[in-house]
């Protein structure tokens, strides 16, 4: 059975990895994060010593803190939605920018157990990252409860971060 803990060692194995390469290449990370609630950010912080690759989180929850604190644009939001690649490139792009970092890592999606629809179900997220030279999205879609939805999403964030600087 995986329980609670085991799946926070899991992540605390990545986020220790993801550390190790941050500092290898000299770089710091920022997150900008909707669905996962700063989960991503608490990862990370919970490892000592993060303070030398990983600087700030942005927790933008509602569209007008993506608005306001990451320069998501109104028109973007209105054409495909909060839950969208587009808004999770330009949260992540407005991340790094605003923050001055690295490397800036956005999540945002739908975890349930209400807010989906058809053509975005619950356990529809977006991600999306940015190095200033390239910029990256994608969606993929987790199954299980509002728990197992930010848990994988937080995984996969992880994942694709060392994927990326490796």
């Amino acid at each position: 059975m995986n329980t609670q803990s085991d799946k926070h060692e899991q992540l605390q194995d990545l986020v220790v990895e993801l550390g190790i390469l941050l500092v290898e290449q000299g770089k710091f990370l920022c997150t900008a994060e909707s669905c996962t609630g700063g989960g991503i950010a608490s990862e990370l912080t919970s490892i000592a010593g993060s303070s030398a690759w990983f600087d700030c989180a942005f927790v933008t929850y509602s569209n007008r803190a993506k608005v306001s604190m990451l320069g998501v644009s109104e028109d973007s939001l209105a054409k495909h939605g909060a839950v969208s690649e587009p808004v999770a490139l330009e949260m992540a792009t407005g991340a790094r920018a605003r923050s001055g970092n690295d490397i800036a890592l956005s999540v945002t999606g739908i975890a349930g157990p209400g807010g989906g629809s058809p053509e975005k179900p619950v356990g529809t997220v977006c991600l999306g990252w940015s190095d200033g030279s390239e910029t990256a999205a994608v969606t993929v879609n987790f199954e299980g409860d509002r728990d197992a939805v930010r848990t994988a999403s937080i995984r996969y964030a992880l994942e694709q971060l060392i994927t990326l600087l490796k």
